[in-house]
């Protein structure tokens, strides 16, 4: 319990490290910021606050500043990136000087105790956990989660079958008969981390210094470090489960086990490992919830355009896969239109519409002639990269065919749903993967589109109706699902048995 002496002193202490921490930083940027205002990007006198949907309002700086904007919020300057060459020149070409992370002093720094990679600075403890995740999760190491990506695929089809007005909930729900209780808690944990992360929600990020606010009269910090110690608690748990296994000689090979095993060589705290090896289950979350927005989003193309190309992608799957079997992963070079829809389901509505966590520049340097200042947020929002006309015309109008034809566009992707550079996501290829396999398998047993009123008339889906939040998904609407034929329904019916039977057979870590 803390003496009166000890909260005074604590107090004094806060005040003047608030003081100093308010004071001489933002002197010093407010200094340079001047001496470079005549060519620093085109944006806004005053920036909007507490907007519930902000990558609209990005969108429309963009159509009025062009690609480049900046904006003046706080101490820290922000540039919004507006297309995918600006965000490929900065993010991914000049990666050594765009890789770091804003200072996030709640979610980073309370919650996490600078453990969580995600968010960390670009560094030696970041290069570590990214040099891992990378080994855990590249391209080739990722097939091997294939058999089960295509179980879980069989049962989704299985559920459209049985229920298909319930289509939102089967997309969405994270199946796994085997680790229920640890996803419910990696679900908390992300939920934690999501809620404190909410811009605007605590003044400690506009003034750091008051994180060294002694708890007993911050109550908002009181509840942060109850949750990382929540956090940790997991974390640990399920590393020591991982470690006692590896004992015993029956750790399955798992993401969790090669940490594990490169802790001394890498020189790791158990701590370190113990967040390390939780990444995959929050980035799993975060990917699950990405592959289920992108497929409810699909399933919207269908309901508002599906005339337009569900037919040609049922020709290209009757012809290449034929009607006794689902599509698997080996069909899918051979299905090119299909894999151009699944691209333009990317591209049309990407969920995360921000662009993911933010990145921030660790030097100073000028692009097209504008000064970006060392220190600068930068937001790379999908909502202005995707439909941006120059890029994308009609960029509101789904058509797959952007992705068959030949066009100019940075990468190799066609399209930026998994970020640039250092940062891109981990988990893209498991992603693209689920994106990929689900929607040739929804094409191929269900014919998709828009629900009949009574009147047996179409009935008309509001594409622009998406929720709020970091990510963003579509708001409920109708859509027909129905078997292509009986013969198809009894194919799905046979492979959702069998691939039940399949996860419930496969061993825990």
């Amino acid at each position: 319990m803390a003496t009166a002496v000890q909260i005074t002193a604590g107090l004094a202490i806060a005040a003047f490290l608030s003081y100093l921490g308010l004071i001489f930083p933002s002197l010093r940027q407010k200094w340079r910021l001047h001496a470079h205002r005549a060519s620093l990007p085109p944006g806004p006198r005053t920036p909007k606050t507490n907007l519930t949907k902000p990558w609209l309002w990005f969108h429309a700086l963009h159509r009025e500043f062009g690609d480049v904007v900046y904006l003046q919020s706080g101490a820290a300057p922000t540039i919004i990136l507006g297309s995918a060459q600006a965000a490929w020149d900065l993010l991914e070409k000049r990666g050594a000087i765009y890789s770091s992370r804003p200072r996030f002093v709640v979610g980073g720094e309370l919650l996490s105790g600078g453990l969580r990679g995600l968010m960390a600075p670009y560094g030696a403890y970041w290069r570590r956990w990214r040099r891992l995740l990378h080994a855990g999760f590249m391209a080739r190491r990722s097939e091997t989660y294939r058999p089960v990506q295509r179980a879980e695929s069989a049962v989704l089809m299985g559920e459209l079958l049985r229920e298909p007005e319930g289509f939102r909930r089967h997309v969405e729900r994270v199946q796994d008969v085997r680790t229920d209780e640890v996803v419910t808690r990696n679900n908390e944990s992300v939920g934690r981390l999501v809620s404190v992360n909410i811009p605007g929600r605590f003044a400690a990020e506009r003034y750091p210094a008051l994180r060294y606010v002694p708890s007993v009269f911050a109550p908002w910090k009181a509840q942060v470090l109850r949750q990382r110690r929540e956090d940790i608690k997991l974390y640990t748990e399920l590393a020591g489960e991982v470690r006692e296994k590896m004992a015993r000689g029956v750790a399955r090979d798992c993401f969790a086990k090669h940490v594990i095993q490169e802790q001394a060589a890498l020189g790791m705290t158990d701590l370190e490992v113990a967040y390390t090896a939780g990444s995959p289950f929050s980035a799993g979350v975060e990917t699950a919830s990405t592959s289920a927005g992108s497929i409810s989003s699909f399933f919207l193309a269908c309901a508002k355009f599906g005339p337009q190309f569900v037919p040609h992608a049922q020709a290209e799957l009757d012809r290449v896969v034929g009607p006794g079997r689902l599509p698997t992963f080996d069909d899918l070079p051979a299905l090119p239109y299909v894999r151009a829809i699944a691209s333009e389901t990317l591209r049309w509505r990407p969920i995360a519409v921000l662009g993911g966590t933010p990145h921030a520049s660790t030097a100073d340097d000028v692009y097209k002639g504008m000064f970006i200042p060392k220190g600068s947020t930068i937001i790379a929002p999908l909502w202005s990269i995707h439909l941006n006309e120059t890029d994308f015309p009609e960029p509101h109008e789904f058509r797959p065919e952007r992705f068959t034809e030949d066009r100019e566009y940075p990468g190799t992707s066609g399209h930026s749903a998994f970020g640039w550079g250092r940062r891109i996501c981990p988990g893209m290829h498991l992603a693209q993967a689920s994106v990929d396999l689900n929607i040739a398998r929804i094409l191929w047993a269900f014919d998709v589109g828009a629900a009949k009123d009574g009147e047996g008339r179409d009935i008309e889906v509001d594409i622009f109706a998406f929720s709020d939040g970091f990510n963003s998904s579509p708001l409920p609407f109708p859509c027909s699902i129905t078997p292509r034929s009986p013969e198809h329904a009894a194919v799905v019916e046979r492979e959702y048995q069998e691939a039940l039977e399949e996860l419930s057979a496969v061993p825990t870590s």
